[in-house]
C-alpha cells in the first residue's frame, strides 16, 4: 500500500486514458502529460500504459509500506525521499517505511509519481484512470484526499522487469523541451507582472497548431493575431480545457453548426472570441468553431504550463505533425535501449 500522508492539490491516479468509447459520452481521460508518465514507467519497470500518479502543483506526501520502486517524471517538485533528494527522470529503491515528500513545483506544472506494478485501481472500461467529472475510475472516482491508501499491483517477473527493479539508482536525459520550456526559473515561481500579454521575463512557450476546420471562417485579423500574438493560461483552466486569454477572436459572419465530435487539442473559440484548448478530460462534442488542433507532440508542453504564463501558436502541417509522433517514439526507444545495458545492484 501507498499511504497518502497529505494529498496537495488535485491529485489522482492516471494512465494512458480510455479509448473507443467517445460515441458513448466518455472522455479519453488520462494523463495530460503523456510522455511523462510513460518515461516514468519505463523506469520501474511498467508497462507504459501502468497507472501512476498525475501530481498538480503539489505539494504531497507519500509513505510506502513495502519495499518497492518509484520513479518521477515532468516538473521538478522538488522531491526528497526521508530528506535526500530525488531529482526528476531517476528510478529509485524504496524501502517500507520510507517518505516521499513533493514540496511543490519549482517550475512547471505537473509530475508523474510511477511505482513499481503500478497503482493497483480497478480497471474500468480498459483503463484505470481518473474521470474526476463523471466520477468514476482511479481511486474511488475522485482525487486522491488525506488517508487514502492506494494499492500497489503485482511485480510481473520477466527478466527485463527484475533487472530494472534489482539496479542501482539511475537516470535518464528528459525530453529537449523540459529545459527550454521553463526560462529562469524566477520567472515561474514569481507572481510577476503581466506586460504586453506575457509574463515578464518569461518568453512564450511555442505549441505548433495545424488549422482547423473553421480557420477560414476568421476575419484576416484574427487569424494573424492567433498565430502573432501571445497568450495567456487563466486560472480558469482545468483538465477539461485551457482556457486562455488574449485578442478577441472574431468570425466573418455568424455561422450555425450542429454539435459534432470533438478531442483533445482542438482549439474551440466561443462566441467571446477567447480560444480553449480541449484537454484529456473534454466533453466528447462541441458546437464552437475550431480554429486549430494542438500537435499530439505538443500536448505535454501545454501540460506543463503554469497559470498566467504565455505561450504562442505556430503554425504547422499534418507531414510535421507526424514527423514529430516518429521522433518522439524513437526518443523513448533511445531509452529502452539504454536500459539493457543495467546491471544488478551490487551486494
Amino acid at each position: 500500500m501507498i499511504d497518502v500522508i497529505r494529498a496537495g492539490r488535485i491529485n489522482s491516479v492516471q494512465d494512458l486514458g480510455r479509448s473507443g468509447y467517445r460515441h458513448l459520452g466518455i472522455c479519453q481521460a488520462g494523463a495530460l502529460d503523456r510522455m511523462a508518465l510513460v518515461i516514468a514507467n519505463k523506469l520501474v519497470g511498467n508497462a507504459t500504459d501502468a497507472a501512476a500518479l498525475e501530481m498538480t502543483l503539489g505539494p504531497c506526501v507519500l509513505r510506502f509500506t513495502a519495499d518497492t520502486r518509484i520513479a518521477v517524471g515532468g516538473a521538478d517538485f522538488a522531491a526528497t525521499l526521508d530528506g535526500r533528494s530525488v531529482a526528476p527522470w531517476w528510478s529509485i529503491p524504496v524501502a517500507a517505511g520510507q517518505t516521499l515528500t513533493l514540496a511543490g513545483a519549482r517550475h512547471g506544472m505537473r509530475a508523474y509519481v510511477a511505482i513499481a506494478g503500478g497503482i493497483d485501481a480497478a480497471i474500468q472500461l480498459g483503463s484505470r484512470a481518473t474521470d474526476i467529472s463523471a466520477g468514476f475510475g482511479g481511486h474511488l472516482g475522485r482525487p486522491i484526499i488525506e488517508g487514502d491508501q492506494l494499492p500497489i499491483g503485482m511485480r510481473d517477473p520477466s527478466p527485463r522487469t527484475d533487472r530494472i527493479r534489482s539496479a542501482p539508482r539511475f537516470g535518464v536525459r528528459a525530453p529537449d523541451w523540459y529545459d527550454l520550456a521553463w526560462g529562469s526559473p524566477e520567472s515561474d515561481t514569481l507572481p510577476g507582472a503581466i506586460s504586453g500579454g506575457a509574463l515578464a521575463g518569461a518568453q512564450p512557450m511555442p505549441i505548433r497548431v495545424i488549422p482547423g476546420p473553421e480557420y477560414d471562417a476568421f476575419t484576416a485579423a484574427a487569424q494573424s493575431a492567433f498565430w502573432s500574438d501571445p497568450w495567456i493560461l487563466t486560472p480558469q483552466s482545468n483538465r477539461m480545457g485551457f482556457r486562455l486569454a488574449g485578442p478577441e477572436l472574431k468570425i466573418r459572419k455568424s455561422i450555425d453548426m450542429l454539435s459534432h465530435g470533438v478531442f483533445p487539442g482542438v482549439i474551440q473559440v466561443p462566441p467571446a472570441g477567447q480560444p480553449i484548448i480541449l484537454m484529456a478530460d473534454a466533453q466528447t462534442t462541441g458546437g464552437y468553431p475550431k480554429i486549430g488542433v494542438v500537435i499530439d507532440a505538443d500536448i505535454p508542453r501545454l501540460a506543463q504550463l503554469r497559470f498566467n504564463r504565455a505561450l504562442r501558436f505556430v503554425k504547422c502541417d499534418i507531414k510535421q505533425a507526424q514527423q514529430e509522433r516518429v521522433d518522439a517514439r524513437l526518443f523513448l526507444e533511445q531509452i529502452d535501449l539504454a536500459m539493457t545495458w543495467l546491471g544488478p545492484a551490487k551486494k
